[in-house]
C-alpha cells in the first residue's frame, strides 16, 4: 500500500512514512494511493468476532508490509484488550425503534480519539525503535485529541509532546486531562486564540522544513492517516452488529475537523453499505454551509456548549475535495491557495453534486442541544454530552423516514461536559473512579502567544 498527497507534489510513501511524517511536504494530506476494499463475505465473517480481530481485518490492507501479521495482531490486542473499559470496546444502545447510539468513549480519557491514538502510540514506539530516533509530536486540540494523545504517549522515552489547546475555550474536564499529566515529555500549552489557530500554529510548524527537520516533527492530528485508519474500524463493528452486509445503516456524525465522519466515507469505499452519512454541525456550521451551497469559507468561532466542534477549518475536508475533483492535485492545491489567500473557494458544479450524493447535513444551536439532551433523558435515561446530542437532532432531521437503523455516534462521556449537561438535565454524571480526584490533582501547563515563531522556539528549547 502507498500513499499519496492531496496536493500532488510531496514524496509516495508507505505507511510507515506517512505515520511518522503526518503532513506531506507539499502541504497536503496523504491518502491511499487506492481504496482496498472487502466482499459482502469478508464483511459478513465479521460477525461474532472481537473488536480486535474485526480491526485487523480492516486496518492490515491499509500497513501493507510496514508490520508482519504478528506485530499489528499484538498491538490490536493490547490496544483494544486492556485499553477499553467495556467488553465490546464500542458498544450499541438502542434510543428508539430504529435509533441507536454508538458510544466511544470508553476509553482512558473517555472520548471516541481513544481508538486512534492508543494504537498510533504503538505505531510511533516500533516505527521509532526501527530508525532508532526520538520523535517530537506537534498537536493542536480543540478538547478530546489533546489527552487522548498525552496519554498514549505519556512517559515514553523517545517521544516529546507538546500540545497546543486555545485558552479558556476547553471545559475544565478537558484542560486537567490534559495538564495534570506531569512526566517530562509531556509539554502543555495554552494558546491565546481559538482552535483554528492552534491548528495553523501546526501546520505552519510543519511547513518549515528546516524545523521539522531538525525536531524529528510528527503529528497526532487527524492529518496523520493512522488517525482515520483506525477510526474506520468502529463502523464496521457497528453495522455488522445490526445486520451489514444484508442491512444497510446510516450514521448521524457530530462533526468539526472532518475526520471522524471521513472514517465512515472511507468504510463505505471498502465495501459497508452506509447508506447515509449526516454532517452534525453546531453554529460553527462551516460544513453545512458547504454542502448548501458550494462555496467553503472561513469565519469567525463562536463559543458552543459542544467546543469540540468549535471549528472554522476543518483540515480533513482537504481529503475529500481531492477525491471530488477526481484525485487531482493541482486542482486540490489551486483551492487551498484560493483558501489561504481569500478564505474561502467554491467547489464547481460537479464537485458539489457528487458531496451532496455522499453527505447530508444539518446545523444545531445551543438551546435546541439542550433540548434534545432534555428529551432524550427523559424518554429514555440516557445522559448524552452536548455533541452527541447535535448528533442526535441532526439524525432526526435528516433520517426521520430512513428504513435503515440510524446510528449517532457519541464522542465524548457526559462528564467532560458536565457544565452543559447539569444545565440540560439537572446533574452530572460522576466521574468514572480512575479520575475521580481529577479535579483536585495539580495542573502544569504554559500559555503562549499566538505566534509561530514562539512556539519554534519553545518545541527547540525543550526537545
Amino acid at each position: 500500500m502507498k500513499y499519496i498527497s492531496t496536493r500532488g507534489q510531496a514524496e509516495v510513501l508507505d505507511f510507515e512514512g506517512v505515520t511518522l511524517t503526518g503532513l506531506a511536504r507539499d502541504g497536503g494530506l496523504y491518502v491511499p494511493e487506492s481504496i482496498p476494499t472487502l466482499t459482502a463475505d469478508e464483511i459478513r465473517s465479521m460477525r461474532g468476532k472481537s473488536y480486535s480481530d474485526i480491526a485487523f481485518q480492516v486496518i492490515k490492507p491499509f500497513i501493507g508490509d510496514c508490520l508482519t501479521d504478528a506485530e499489528l495482531k499484538s498491538m490490536l490486542d493490547e490496544t483494544y484488550g486492556t485499553a477499553f473499559r467495556h467488553p465490546a470496546v464500542a458498544p450499541l444502545v438502542q434510543t428508539g425503534a430504529n435509533d441507536w447510539i454508538l458510544e466511544l468513549f470508553h476509553g482512558p480519557t473517555l472520548a471516541f480519539k481513544d481508538f486512534a491514538l492508543q494504537l498510533l502510540g504503538r505505531f510511533f514506539d516500533v516505527f521509532s525503535a526501527r530508525r532508532d530516533r526520538s520523535l517530537t509530536i506537534l498537536g493542536a486540540t480543540s478538547g478530546d485529541t489533546g489527552s487522548a494523545a498525552i496519554e498514549a504517549t505519556r512517559g515514553r522515552d523517545n517521544v516529546k509532546i507538546f500540545m497546543l489547546h486555545p485558552k479558556d475555550r476547553v471545559s475544565d474536564v478537558q484542560r486537567r486531562q490534559m495538564t495534570t499529566v506531569i512526566e517530562p515529555n509531556v509539554v502543555n500549552i495554552a494558546v491565546e486564540g481559538t482552535f483554528d489557530d492552534c491548528q495553523a500554529l501546526v501546520k505552519a510548524a510543519f511547513n518549515n522544513h528546516e524545523f521539522r527537520d531538525s525536531v524529528n516533527l510528527t503529528a497526532v492530528n487527524s492529518i496523520n492517516w493512522a488517525r482515520v485508519m483506525a477510526q474506520v474500524v468502529y463502523y464496521f463493528t457497528s453495522a455488522v452488529s445490526l445486520g451489514a452486509p444484508d442491512r444497510s445503516v446510516s450514521y448521524s456524525v457530530p462533526t468539526g475537523n472532518f475526520g471522524d465522519i471521513f472514517a465512515g466515507y472511507i468504510a463505505r469505499a471498502m465495501g459497508l453499505p452506509i447508506d447515509k452519512l449526516v454532517v452534525a454541525t453546531n453554529s460553527n456550521d462551516i460544513l453545512a454551509k458547504t454542502l448548501q451551497t458550494g462555496t467553503y469559507a472561513s469565519g469567525s468561532v463562536n463559543a458552543t456548549l459542544s467546543p469540540s466542534m468549535d471549528i472554522q477549518v476543518s483540515s480533513n475536508f482537504e481529503r475529500l475535495v481531492f477525491d471530488l475533483t477526481g484525485r487531482d492535485g493541482s486542482k486540490v492545491q489551486s483551492y487551498m491557495d484560493g483558501f489561504a489567500a481569500e478564505g474561502q473557494f467554491k467547489l464547481d458544479a460537479a464537485e458539489l453534486e457528487k458531496a451532496r450524493a455522499l453527505f447530508l447535513a444539518h446545523q444545531v444551536d445551543d438551546a435546541t442541544t439542550l433540548s434534545v439532551m432534555q428529551d432524550l433523558y427523559a424518554r429514555t435515561g440516557y445522559s448524552a454530552d452536548p455533541h452527541t446530542a447535535v448528533g442526535v437532532k441532526a439524525a432526526q432531521e435528516c433520517l426521520a423516514s430512513s428504513t435503515s437503523p440510524v446510528i449517532t455516534l457519541a464522542t465524548a462521556h457526559p462528564v467532560k461536559f458536565g457544565a452543559a449537561v447539569e444545565k440540560a438535565i439537572g446533574h452530572v454524571p460522576a466521574l468514572p473512579e480512575h479520575m475521580a480526584d481529577l479535579m483536585e490533582r495539580e495542573e502544569r501547563m504554559e500559555t503562549l502567544p499566538n505566534d509561530l515563531e514562539t512556539l519554534m522556539s519553545r518545541v527547540k528549547a525543550g526537545s
